[in-house]
């Protein structure tokens, strides 16, 4: 059966780890900097425009989301990371919560990595992709807005992110686009084939 994106609701969140959910649902992951478009993935594969909320104060969400998605599993958002204006001591304590929940045995199925596709990958991002890779986790880069690029230049950034530690051996990325909604389709595909195997239909 296919999964069922617009039966997304939102589940509630966690500062602590020992808030989390503890039904043992699986999880695909979100991480990313602040303001790199979780929310507007979420929303867009929900087909629900104010279901997650899309803030222009990016940094302000600093606990992890969860949506529960079709009453199957949780799309998870962890707090965003970079954002210059909290204080040193925020910016650790979201450090900490993101490593803390990578680490904590929770039943992650994916973790999803945004970037802008505009940007060249940060210190965190750099750390992320590593990390991912050396770990037993399946896990995909998906680079946002793509459409402030034309295509060629979306295929120069792919060339330089092929040659970053970790992504050599790893799938290609995901190019995506809350605006146009180029790669809905290929990102609600990709999620539904880690529950199964049956290929959604298009909306």
């Amino acid at each position: 059966m296919a999964v069922n994106f617009r039966k997304t609701v939102f589940k509630g969140v966690a500062a602590r780890l020992d808030q989390c959910p503890g039904d043992n649902l699986p999880e695909i992951v979100m991480s990313g900097r602040s303001n790199v478009g979780k929310s507007s993935l979420i929303n867009l594969l929900a087909g629900q425009n104010k279901l997650a909320r899309v803030s222009n104060t990016p940094g302000k969400t600093r606990m992890v989301i969860y949506f529960l998605v079709d009453d199957r599993f949780y799309l998870t958002d962890l707090p965003g990371y970079g954002y210059a204006k909290v204080s040193k001591k925020t910016k650790a304590e979201f450090s900490e919560l993101v490593d803390q929940y990578l680490s904590a045995s929770r039943p992650i199925s994916m973790v999803l990595h945004l970037m802008d596709i505009r940007h060249k990958p940060s210190e965190h991002d750099l750390q992320m992709i590593e990390w991912l890779s050396s770990n037993q986790i399946p896990w995909r880069l998906v680079l946002t807005k793509s459409d402030k690029l034309s295509r060629a230049q979306i295929n120069k950034q792919l060339q330089v992110l092929s040659k970053v530690q970790g992504m050599q051996s790893a799938p290609k990325p995901m190019v995506f686009s809350a605006i146009n909604k180029q790669g809905l389709h290929e990102m609600r595909e990709l999620i539904a084939g880690v529950f199964d195997d049956i290929p959604l239909k298009t909306d």
